[in-house]
């Protein structure tokens, strides 16, 4: 048994969860942090000395860094359209899952997503939140060439850079943002929504991270 640690309602988990239901595990998920605690205890920094969720559990051994996990299960467990065996048609993959992680999922959580949907009404910077939201779009529109090419991020078929950059996209469109308008974007987003694991892992409520700051 697969055992994750972490609360349903983080981003990171979701993509890791999204991730495992694509390549069809089972696993069991374990409240940890926000209103759930844990992150501090010794027997959670003896998994991931960095108190952060998502950890994998697989058994006696931990595993953390929600890319590394997704690496490492994708190289037991996806086939050649997922994760590509051949070195470098696979640095095609990593080099887009890479700059979701670092360019797209960081310029969304905390300068979007923490400052509006996180941060009472009365408390918003409208100013800043445009600003990092036209950063954070400039970064989408880098991804609409290929969206236009193909179904997916690196081709016709959903791969691991997929996972990275695609849960990201469920609150940007699901907030009440003045969003630019990326067609070729919303079609993307639409054919993940289709995808049953998506539906499951990421299309999850955030009522209770609402205004909490």
């Amino acid at each position: 048994m697969l055992t994750v640690y972490g609360r349903a309602t983080s981003s990171n988990v979701q993509a890791l969860l999204w991730g495992m239901e694509e390549l069809g595990l089972a696993y069991e998920r374990l409240d940890y942090g926000e209103v759930h605690g844990g992150l501090d205890t010794p027997e959670f920094r003896a998994m991931n000395p960095h108190g952060r969720i998502p950890v994998l559990k697989l058994g006696e051994t931990a595993l953390f860094e929600t890319a590394a996990i997704l690496r490492y299960l994708a190289g037991e467990h996806g086939d050649d359209a997922f994760w590509p065996r051949d070195p470098l048609r696979r640095a095609q993959v990593d080099m887009w899952a890479e700059w979701a992680k670092h360019d797209v999922a960081r310029n969304f959580t905390g300068p979007v997503f923490w400052r509006h949907t996180r941060t009472a009404p009365a408390r918003r910077d409208t100013a800043t939140i445009r600003t990092n939201l036209d950063r954070f779009e400039a970064e989408l529109a880098k991804a609409v060439p290929r969206l236009l090419a193909h179904d997916y991020l690196c081709g016709d078929d959903l791969t691991l850079a997929d996972i990275q950059f695609g849960h990201v996209l469920f609150r940007y469109f699901d907030t009440d943002l003045d969003r630019r308008e990326m067609p070729a974007l919303a079609a993307y987003y639409a054919r993940l929504c289709d995808r049953p694991a998506y539906a499951r892992t990421v299309m999850v409520s955030y009522d209770s991270l609402r205004n909490t700051f």
